[in-house]
Parts: C-alpha cells; structure tokens; sequence
C-alpha cells in the first residue's frame, strides 16, 4: 500500500531545512555553507534533503522566496487600508522594505557577494519572478487608488505596476553591485548617492507626481550600508 503524505508534516520538516540553511548563511555565508552543513543542523541524512531539494542553490531559492512572501504579506494591511492615501502607500511601502532589510541586515549581507555570481543567475531569475508575482498586484492596486485620487499620471494602473516591479528589481541589483563595489573601493559614496537620486527621480516619473517629491532615503541609512 501506498503510503499517505501528511501534507502538515511534509510542510513543517521542508521548512526545517529552509530554517537551517537560513541560520547557516547568516552564521557563515552562503558560499561557506555545504550540504553537509545543513545536514548535521538537523541530524538528517542526504536522501531526506533531497526529498525537497535537490541542490544547493534549491535551498537558496526557497530561503530567498520565503523572504518576499514575509515582506509581501508585511505590505499587504498597509494596501488594503482605505484611510491611507495612495502617494503615502506607494512611499510606506518602500519605506516597509528598507525597514525589514535592516532588521534582516546580517543575514542579507551574506547573501549579497555570492548573490551576484553566475552560478546563481537561475535563482536571481527565479526570485524576480516570484517577486513579480508576489509584488506587481499590490502595486497595482496602490496604483489605481492613487489615479482615482488624482495623485498619479498613470494610462494603466496594472501595466505601470508591471514596470514599476521591474524597476525596483533593477535597482536592487544596482545596489548589490554598487555595494560590491563599494567594498571593492571601485566607486565612492558620492556615486552611491546619485545613483539613488536618479533611481527616485525615475520613480517619479513613472507615477507621475512633481520632481522632488519622492522621498530619499536617510544619508545615515546610505552610510550604514555603503559606507
């Protein structure tokens, strides 16, 4: 006979070893991380792990996609309140973002150098696709409340929600690289800055509210990260 999955248990042992690997690269980096590293975490054997990921680099993507659903779901109170303006939104929302990297700071600076390297192309696509999925309706809505507002210049409020995830996908890597840099003594805090400035006047733009008004963040958040 067949034997029964209990979908409860199936779940709750998967995340053990997402909760394991998540620890293990905040403690020692993911390149540093093995396997075998997870593995002893857990007193759990090779065939167990492989049951739900069959790599390394699976276990990164389901670290990774666990991190946007929490700030999704983070996010989603905030969009569906109807007290809340949509300009205020659109500016909580990234203000919600910036918040919970800083409370998960060690932790994404481990990811950031082995992030960028071309055995993980297929991860980063798969995070900005599931980032997409995850991100763009809550835009959307954002979006659309603020043209019945008239506080944005958008044609359509879902395909602006589209390009607006697509920016801020790009700007992330930007900042990954521009850390990296950074590191690397390769660019200066000056360069830093303007990039910044330029990704907020290209938000701008996008919704359609007055040059100036998008705010930027605070010269010491800049430092903390860059500097």
């Amino acid at each position: 006979m067949a034997r029964t999955l209990d979908p409860e248990a199936h779940a709750l042992r998967r995340d053990a070893f997402v909760d394991a690997a998540q620890r293990l690269i905040q403690a020692k980096g993911y390149e540093q991380m093995s396997v075998q590293d997870v593995l002893d975490e857990l007193g759990a054997s090779r065939g167990a792990l492989y049951h739900y990921f069959d790599s390394k680099a699976a276990l990164l993507e389901a670290v990774v996609e666990r991190m946007v659903d929490a700030v999704t779901e983070v996010l989603e109170p905030l969009v569906a309140d109807p007290a809340v303006p949509a300009f205020e939104k659109l500016q909580r929302v990234f203000t919600g973002i910036t918040d919970w990297k800083m409370e998960r700071a060690d932790l994404l600076r481990a990811f950031m150098t082995s992030w960028m390297s071309d055995e993980n192309v297929l991860v980063r696509e798969r995070f900005r696709r599931h980032t997409a999925v995850r991100l763009t309706p809550l835009l959307a809505r954002i979006l659309r409340q603020g043209k019945a507002e008239g506080a944005f210049s958008v044609g359509s409020p879902d395909h602006a929600a589209a390009v607006f995830v697509a920016l801020i996908l790009g700007a992330n890597e930007m900042a990954i690289q521009l850390l990296v840099a950074r590191q690397a003594g390769a660019v200066t805090l000056e360069d830093v800055e303007r990039t910044i400035t330029a990704l907020g006047e290209a938000f701008e733009r996008l919704v359609g509210v007055p040059a100036g008004s998008w705010p930027l963040p605070d010269p010491a958040l800049i430092r903390y990260w860059f500097a």
